[in-house]
């Protein structure tokens, strides 16, 4: 009898450890899968670029320049948290590029460029709607690491907290367009 209840204990707790190790891989699988759809929709916007490089070369090289700078950052490979840290760089540089062009009446009327704004402007909504999943699977996933029993597994396995994707200081402020023309 007391040997069955110490089975019926270990097979309870070996299903308990194995639910644990499967909810970590899970939960880190949700976020690699998170992060492919933020990139899909981050090289779907990097493929876009050399056109707006094409239509902005006959406006203003200073901004031509600044794109092909973006598409130099987008086309270099790195490790998930440097990757993050490229797309903050990115959109940045695409944030003041808008602004500055803004400067270029015959830009903005030219209907290539109107275009390829509009589809930009689409663009961004679905890479900030996938940084919102891609944030919402990493706080699962660093849940699951960080809170007890899970963290015992998670420190056993190699599990690690995973990296949020975050806005720079500088870019909650307002753009002053003053200070992009100096």
């Amino acid at each position: 009898m007391v040997i069955g209840i110490v089975i019926a204990v270990l097979v309870v707790l070996a299903f308990v450890c194995i639910g644990l190790y499967n909810g970590l891989v899970r939960g880190k699988n949700n976020v690699e899968e998170a992060f492919s759809t933020m990139d899909v929709f981050m090289k779907k916007r990097a493929d876009m670029i050399p056109n707006l490089v094409a239509t902005v070369k006959q406006y203003a090289k200073h901004e031509a320049e600044t794109l092909e700078k973006v598409i130099q950052a987008r086309n270099e490979t790195a490790p998930l948290a440097e990757r993050l840290e490229q797309e903050k760089q990115i959109t940045a540089n695409l944030k003041n590029i808008m602004v500055r062009l803004e400067a270029y009446p015959d830009l903005k009327a030219n209907q290539n460029f109107m275009q390829l704004q509009n589809e930009l402007v689409a663009i961004e909504g679905d890479i900030e709607k996938s940084r919102r999943y891609y944030n919402g699977s990493v706080r699962e996933q660093n849940n699951r690491v960080l809170t007890f029993p899970g963290n015992i597994f998670a420190n056993m396995f190699g599990f690690t907290k995973m990296p949020y994707f975050e806005v720079e200081e500088a870019d909650r402020k307002n753009v002053n367009v003053g200070e992009l023309f100096n």
